[in-house]
């Protein structure tokens, strides 16, 4: 317990190199979570589930609560089982639904195995996501394979100039590994990844990695692809890139993945909240990573301090034709004013950007200052790793680092919206930009048909009876649910794909190699 009698608590759960972590509730010593965490068992005699429980503490360590372990061997199968576990070395029990089933949502396979090569099982997934099913099971999205089929010219972890590769793949939640390859900087694999997409918006990320026995693994190479920039049944090599995902690193993986999902499901599940990456991945305090999103910040001010010295300048009559127009823009535009005309605007921005990337005259650029700072950023990373095994100074600054890590997130997250919303309307994922354009359609006839007062009597009926009628949904905004889809400036960046050149030299990357 803190001062105030209460916890913040919150539950890690292991099972083998799968870790989940739940989301914290503040003040409480009776915690609902009502949370769902997926583990994939490959073994028949189950495995054992590390639980433990800890109170989360601002400016120093967080404090342990207790723990227990589930053993799967002894559940029954296809059965839900409610399990009260008392905690070890604390005080209290978690309450666990525990169900152990089988799976068709994820699988691996060997290359000889392959499901849309079978005529009969392409027409039924195809089938499964076609128009006509658009209304069942809204939770299905789609139907991702996955053939990681081999890697080239890897980087050698080992000081015998080889190194034990595997790879990791993962979609969101689900987490796959391949088996490792010894001794050897070109491993084939030839393995199959079925997955069942929920969010067509997410990323698949493939690692490689170095298997160290004596230690966690190695880091050697890494690629995040964005599920709709994938073209079907196309073997790729893509060039791996570092852990920021910035820039090359040494070798190049072999993949060819297939994407089956169904639009009118895809879109609807746009509206709704994304999922959450309940993988561990604890915020670090980066002096670079700061000042990026400080910059990043900035730049999003900046633009709007620019529009409104833009529109002073036409009150202050610096440029008497400009001025002249502005006002006459202004007296016709109040004069025939209506609300509809608010998202026909925004469609007219969309309409006129999509021109300009048709016709050629698009001058988008890659960030190359994003992209400069992601890569500065590394290298300070690196540093601070070193500096930080060296003198312990983040384990003695809890207090400061807590607070300049929630800085940088409010930076990130601020920044973020600001390039999100220039996203959509630079067509930078074009399933999204469409949506766009139909929603904002659909928002200008409402607006133009249906007077104020009943569209605001229609939301404020739903807004008071929600709660009544579900009283667990989780309040959502449908606006920025459809803003989270939208990459930033910084993930534009981390999933532009890069060309295989041979100018390109790791070298001075030295920290991708353990060795």
């Amino acid at each position: 317990m803190d001062a105030n009698g209460l916890s913040d608590p919150y539950v890690k759960f292991r099972l083998g190199h799968q870790k989940y972590k739940s989301k914290i509730v503040p003040k409480t010593l009776n915690p609902q979570w009502r949370e769902q965490f997926d583990f994939h068992l490959y073994e028949e005699r189950g495995g054992i589930i590390d639980i433990t429980v800890w109170d989360k503490d601002v400016g120093k360590k967080d404090d342990f609560i207790g723990r227990c372990q589930v053993d799967l061997s002894t559940l029954s199968r296809e059965q839900t089982h409610k399990l009260e576990m008392p905690l070890e070395e604390g005080e209290g029990y978690l309450v666990l639904l525990v169900a152990l089933t089988a799976s068709a949502a994820v699988t691996i396979s060997d290359l000889s195995v392959n499901s849309l090569e079978d005529q009969k099982e392409r027409e039924e997934i195809l089938k499964r996501y076609s128009p006509m099913m658009m209304f069942h099971d809204m939770k299905d999205v789609g139907f991702l394979q996955v053939k990681v089929i081999r890697a080239e010219a890897l980087m050698a972890a080992d000081v015998t100039g080889k190194s034990d590769p595997f790879c990791v793949v993962e979609l969101n939640n689900d987490r796959l590994l391949t088996h490792t390859v010894y001794k050897n900087l070109n491993p084939e694999w030839n393995k199959i990844f079925t997955f069942n997409i929920k969010d067509i918006h997410s990323v698949l990320e493939v690692t490689v990695y170095d298997e160290d026995r004596d230690r966690s693994a190695d880091f050697l190479g890494k690629v995040a692809i964005p599920l709709l920039s994938i073209q079907n049944g196309e073997q790729k090599a893509y060039v791996l890139k570092n852990k920021q995902l910035t820039g090359p690193t040494k070798g190049v993986i072999y993949l060819e993945i297939d994407v089956i999902f169904n639009a009118v499901k895809a879109s609807i599940r746009t509206l709704m909240p994304k999922e959450q990456k309940y993988i561990e991945e604890e915020d670090r305090l980066s002096k670079q990573l700061l000042l990026r999103n400080f910059i990043r910040m900035k730049r999003c001010i900046m633009v709007l301090i620019n529009a409104a010295c833009y529109i002073s300048s036409c009150f202050d009559w610096d440029s008497p034709p400009r001025s002249l127009a502005a006002f006459l823009l202004f007296l016709f535009a109040v004069w025939n004013f209506e609300l509809y005309m608010i998202p026909l605007a925004l469609l007219l921005l969309l309409a006129w950007n999509y021109f300009l990337i048709v016709s050629g005259k698009d001058n988008r650029q890659h960030d190359t200052v994003v992209e400069d700072m992601l890569e500065d950023e590394e290298e300070e990373d690196d540093r601070d790793d070193k500096e930080s095994e060296k003198k312990g100074f983040m384990t003695r600054l809890y207090a400061i680092q807590e607070v300049c890590v929630t800085v940088q997130n409010i930076l990130d997250e601020v920044a973020s919206f600001g390039e999100r919303i220039k996203n959509t309307f630079n067509w930078t994922v074009p399933f999204l930009s469409w949506l766009a354009i139909v929603a904002l359609s659909v928002f200008t006839i409402i607006l133009y048909f249906i007077p104020l007062r009943y569209i605001v009597l229609v939301w404020g009926i739903n807004k008071f009876t929600k709660k009544l009628r579900s009283p667990y949904a989780i309040d959502n905004n449908e606006l920025l649910d459809f803003l989270s889809r939208v990459p930033s400036d910084v993930q534009v960046v981390q999933y532009h794909e890069l060309k295989q050149d041979s100018s390109h030299s790791p070298s001075k990357r030295k920290k991708n190699n353990p060795g």
